[in-house]
């Protein structure tokens, strides 16, 4: 990228003014943060889903504070353009408030530029804790994954009128609280639509159709990455990175085999 000017959370509602769209994607470590950077990605999240692609759990309970701390931190040391969003995982606001802020100020001095939680309108105490202790926040509805056994597996959220009424209504809520973007994940596309149309503030979606003012996707998802692991239906895949991968790793234990490296 020749501009180097940081990403910032003005930005994004000017982006939204203007009708640009906002790209979004997951990102772990240092090289990832670097090519997604290099690729001119408007924002980085560090997600919890760190425990399934990266760490081999079935799903995202397994990750603690001090798991994302250490990735948020690795994510930052690319210096990358790109706004780096740190997810704060289950369990780290859900006790109290003053928690919430400790465990999302971990994240900000490991690098985060602001943080993700999960839920609507019982969000709202450590959404305002949050903003009080000047860490911006987005919000995260629909298909909530640290919420999978409450919701029954991971499936498609506000499907009945009035689950999708309350979506809606706990999306205002937030971007009323001072959320500065909501993720929506699984929703119908009409739901997503809904959900833009009411609030002020960019709706990134995942799974939620093409209304959204941005898109996020998992990186292992888009590059090929995600080996037996079945794909969500919304996913594309723009690379097989995994075949070449093997492949190339194939070729240098041929070369070994045979004397031919070094």
């Amino acid at each position: 990228m020749n501009d180097r000017k940081k990403v910032t959370v003005p930005d994004l509602a000017r982006w939204r003014e203007s009708g640009r769209r906002i790209s979004m994607i997951t990102a772990y470590d240092v090289v990832f943060a670097r090519i997604a950077d290099e690729a001119g990605v408007d924002m980085i999240l560090v997600g919890d889903s760190v425990a399934m692609v990266v760490l081999g759990h079935d799903d995202t309970l397994q990750v603690t504070i001090d798991d994302m701390a250490h990735h948020v931190a690795a994510v930052a040391r690319a210096k990358p353009r790109a706004l780096v969003i740190g997810d704060l995982p289950w369990l780290s606001y859900h006790v109290s408030v003053e928690e919430t802020v400790r465990n999302a100020a971990r994240l900000v001095r490991a690098g985060a530029g602001a943080v993700k939680l999960e839920g609507g309108r019982k969000r709202l105490p450590a959404v305002q804790a949050l903003l009080d202790a000047e860490i911006p926040v987005m919000g995260h509805l629909g298909m909530t994954p640290q919420s999978v056994h409450a919701l029954g597996g991971f499936r498609v959220q506000g499907k009945e009128l009035q689950a999708a009424r309350e979506l809606v209504e706990d999306a205002r809520a937030l971007a009323d609280a001072g959320c500065f973007a909501v993720v929506l994940e699984c929703v119908p596309d009409g739901v997503a639509r809904a959900v833009t149309e009411a609030i002020g503030v960019p709706t990134i979606g995942i799974g939620a159709g093409r209304h959204c003012d941005g898109q996020v996707i998992v990186w292992h998802d888009v590059l090929g990455f995600s080996g037996p692991i079945r794909k969500p239906k919304f996913v594309r895949e723009y690379a097989d990175l995994e075949s070449d991968a093997a492949a190339a790793l194939a070729r240098f234990c041929a070369d070994v085999r045979s004397g031919g490296y070094p």
